[in-house]
């Protein structure tokens, strides 16, 4: 059992738990079990967690934990990994935050390596396999979708945040480069008590964005015509650095920006990288895993590692490095409204995204009807379901549906 400290957050001499003395190996193993058991999503995991270290074997008092949570869930990068990251640092310094992040995320990379490697060399391109792989995509659509839904329910409080987050999507259907309706949603809501501030930074993002408009930019993500170009170590990792950093409100805002670098410059195909969407639903990981999955389908073992070493980056960094000065920047109120207008921009992408997703599954499929009928399936239980295996179970539905209406 752990020991008793004052955390004076917790109240002045309220005593607090504190993790025992263990050894690296042992925590190392801990947080191996805890990936290992990783089904079910973010909400799953945490809750996984939560269970282990505050009520059971308390490292952490609840009050403390939930703090955390709140700051985490603030800042990019998947919720649940942040947590492994810094309560391996409460517990053994930087060397146990390390460890943890990495015995957390290891099953699942393992596991996504090797249905990668099964999926390039035996499904990719198989005729027999088109069907059920086109069901399991027009699910994830509807699973995005509904993601769409969860984030800005939390997200959208007001209505200028609608605002953004509406412009953000028209931008981004009309090819505006991502970065431009992101920093412009930021720094709008943050000046909002200044009208003329705000639509002067309105009014910036719009010359920007015609002037990096040259006739030649595709929309974000934009289908390439002939997908299968070889891509550079350095170019996945950049992008898995980018889906890392703008990771805000769940894994399911790292799609956009990792398919934007991915398929929009011919690497993979949307289907494919549907499908390693659609993985990493059923396996023991953060979402974000999709990245190694792509990794690999673009550029082999070496592009698998470089894209998830990108993706899981500023996981690590933000409670190594820079923790204790993050915990004073996102108390800033300022800070909040930036923060807060930067989160309805990203939903504005994805759901962006999600259209532009829909529009490709769509053409791919001989027929209208059963790519109807299988989404207004899965939105429909995804919408209303709930637990663990919800993910699994709509992945499974949409490869059966799929193989008996896509023969």
């Amino acid at each position: 059992m752990g020991g008793m400290v004052v955390d004076p957050a917790d109240g002045g001499n309220v005593p607090s738990p504190a993790p025992p003395a263990i050894s690296l190996p042992a925590l190392f193993l801990r947080f191996l079990r805890f990936g290992c058991l990783a089904f079910g999503g973010p909400v799953a995991q945490i809750a996984m967690i939560r269970q282990a270290l505050v009520e059971d074997d308390p490292w952490i008092s609840g009050a403390r934990f939930n703090r955390l949570l709140a700051i985490l869930q603030i800042l990019p990068g998947p919720e649940a990994h942040e947590l492994c990251v810094h309560l391996g640092m409460v517990a053994r310094g930087r060397w146990g935050g390390l460890l943890a992040g990495l015995g957390f995320m290891l099953p699942g990379l393992v596991l996504m390596l090797g249905a990668a490697w099964l999926y390039d060399a035996w499904l990719l391109g198989r005729t027999g396999a088109s069907g059920l792989l086109l069901g399991v995509q027009i699910v994830v659509v509807a699973i995005i979708v509904r993601a769409v839904q969860r984030i800005g329910r939390h997200v959208l409080e007001d209505r200028l945040l609608w605002l953004i987050a509406g412009l953000a999507t028209v931008a981004t259907l009309l090819g505006v480069p991502f970065w431009i309706p992101l920093i412009a949603g930021g720094l709008a809501y943050a000046v909002a008590a200044r009208r003329r501030a705000a639509a002067a930074v309105a009014v910036l993002a719009v010359l920007v964005a015609i002037a990096l408009h040259d006739g030649t930019v595709a929309p974000v993500g934009a289908v390439a015509a002939s997908p299968g170009v070889q891509a550079g170590i350095a170019a996945l990792f950049v992008a898995g650095l980018k889906g890392g950093l703008l990771t805000f409100g769940g894994a399911y805002t790292a799609i956009p920006y990792v398919r934007a670098d991915t398929v929009g410059r011919g690497w993979l195909a949307d289907g494919t990288f549907l499908d390693g969407v659609a993985l990493a639903g059923v396996l023991p990981a953060p979402l974000v895993i999709f990245g190694t999955f792509v990794g690999y389908v673009a550029g082999g073992l070496g592009g698998a590692l470089a894209l998830t070493a990108g993706m899981f980056l500023p996981a690590f960094a933000f409670s190594m490095i820079l923790f204790e000065r993050l915990e004073a920047v996102v108390e800033n109120p300022a800070t909040h409204r930036l923060l807060a207008g930067v989160a309805a921009a990203v939903v504005g992408v994805i759901a962006a995204t999600s259209v532009q997703l829909g529009w490709a599954t769509e053409a791919r499929a001989p027929a209208l009807w059963p790519v109807a009928t299988i989404f207004a399936l899965a939105l429909a239980a995804a919408w209303f379901g709930k637990g663990r295996w919800l993910i699994p179970a709509l992945i499974a539905f949409g490869a059966a549906a799929g193989w008996l209406l896509f023969p």
